[in-house]
């Protein structure tokens, strides 16, 4: 058993648990964990999700609406990033003496009760390597809990609860919330600027990388990320990309159009298999081979990942094709970052399709401001990029900055204030042989079904 901090003491002394929020996608999962470890759980939210219902399934009592009264006979409270200090459940318990743990807090305490936990972090892909690892662990008769923050096809769900001493975790970067972790295996996909507005500078953004590494016993890393490589430069290390001097390799790589990439799958200059991805996209090679090292690392046989890893086809949101009406193709995906737009419309421009439209939701008034410039030079990739205003989140707008100052840089963009009329204008605009795809991680998702409901009159 890991090193206990004093936060963990609450989870180990706790038998009856509420949970504020338990039908949201970070809460889900470890509802899930905490039921399957024997936890008398309760639950409260304000919507009815396909995800509460899977926890409803369980048999676990769910309040819809927060009242004071939904805390009484708890032993801990655990709650969402999401809610608010002066939500009544939290009122309550602090009046009653009720201990109480924000989700990141109690998600680490739980990586404190696993004796393998692979934490996978990075700027880009964390969701989709996730999601791929645990597809391939449990499609190769393992039986993993996880963590993922995209919903995995395979399960219909944000993570899975196992058997195993084995816990697959996404480690999130943003204001330090994966130091709260204790990994076993740390996997560092790349390291891009983002979240500028915290970290203030890229060393520091590397260092705290550097912090979430150094707690693991085994560290897996993208030999061909530079930031990366200069985050572990003082610590053991086991290296995968395409670059020659990678302890795992992708060789032989070849792409597709409408379809995905294949290669060779080397070990020391020792080939294991031949690897199909399920997903397309220059960056999934890079995001398969991380999930294949992950899996060989843990004893999964190259027979099994050559087998199982071409089943993967994409986690929720990851350029997720939600349907085609009249030979319009609709697809949606998470990318909200300079870099993750570039790899998803340069993947788009590589298939086939006639026209790209791009919808893309800035996401907080920081990140716009501070990338202004990547923001616009990417977004003339697609034949059209069709903006919403700034999802401003946790920001109040002191940037003064808007969508309309980018669309004012970008030749042949438009924006618009409601979804019904960017909806409208994608209807009008697309045609057959086309691709609309909605982009970015706020509920820009929404576009795309009001698009398909349009489309199918």
């Amino acid at each position: 058993m890991k090193k206990m901090i004093d936060t963990d003491k609450l989870l180990l002394n706790a038998k009856r648990i509420h949970m504020i929020g338990i039908g949201g996608a970070g809460m889900n999962p470890i509802a899930e964990i905490l039921h399957n470890k024997g936890y008398d759980l309760t639950g409260s939210d304000n919507n009815e999700t396909d995800s509460l219902a899977r926890i409803k399934s369980l048999g676990i009592p769910v309040k819809m609406g927060h009242f004071a009264e939904n805390v009484h006979g708890a032993d801990l409270v655990v709650y969402s990033a999401a809610i608010m200090k002066d939500n009544p459940e939290l009122v309550e318990a602090d009046r009653l003496s009720i201990p109480t743990l924000e989700r990141s807090f109690a998600l680490g305490a739980l990586t404190r009760q696993f004796n393998n936990c692979i934490g996978i972090c990075g700027t880009h892909g964390k969701t989709t390597v996730t999601a791929m690892t645990t597809q391939l662990f449990l499609q190769s008769g393992k039986d993993p809990s996880a963590v993922i923050g995209g919903k995995l096809p395979l399960t219909n769900c944000y993570g899975i609860s196992g058997k195993t001493d084995t816990f697959i975790v996404e480690s999130c970067e943003y204001v330090d919330t994966f130091l709260k972790l204790s990994p076993d295996t740390a996997v560092i996909l790349n390291i891009d600027c983002d979240h500028m507005e915290y970290f203030k500078t890229l060393d520091r953004l590397k260092q705290s990388f550097t912090d979430f590494a150094s707690t693991a016993k085994k560290v897996i890393v993208n030999g061909d990320d530079e930031n990366t490589l200069d985050a572990v430069k003082n610590m053991d290390y086991i290296s995968y990309g395409l670059s020659e001097n990678c302890e795992y390799r992708a060789v032989n790589v070849q792409y597709g159009t409408k379809t995905a990439g294949e290669y060779d799958f080397y070990h020391k200059g020792e080939k294991l298999c031949h690897i199909t991805v399920g997903v397309p996209g220059e960056h999934n090679i890079s995001n398969s081979l991380a999930a294949a090292v992950i899996a060989y690392e843990n004893g999964i046989t190259a027979m099994q990942i050559e087998e199982n890893l071409v089943k993967f086809k994409g986690a929720g949101r990851r350029f997720e094709i939600l349907g085609e009406v009249d030979g319009i193709t609709i697809a949606d995906d998470y990318a909200h970052h300079p870099k993750e737009l570039e790899v998803t419309l340069k993947s788009a421009l590589k298939m086939g399709y006639n026209n790209v439209y791009a919808i893309f939701q800035p996401f907080t008034y920081s990140r716009t401001s501070l990338l202004f410039d990547d923001f616009v030079n990417v977004l003339k990739l697609p034949t059209q990029a069709i903006l919403s205003e700034i999802m401003g989140s946790r920001e109040i707008n002191t940037y003064n900055i808007y969508s309309k100052d980018l669309c004012e840089k970008i030749d042949n963009s438009v924006w618009f204030e409601s979804f019904d009329e960017i909806a409208e204008y994608a209807k009008k605009i697309a045609k057959s042989g086309d691709l609309v795809i909605t982009l970015g991680c706020g509920d820009i998702y929404k576009v795309a079904k009001i698009l398909l409901s349009k489309l199918k009159g």
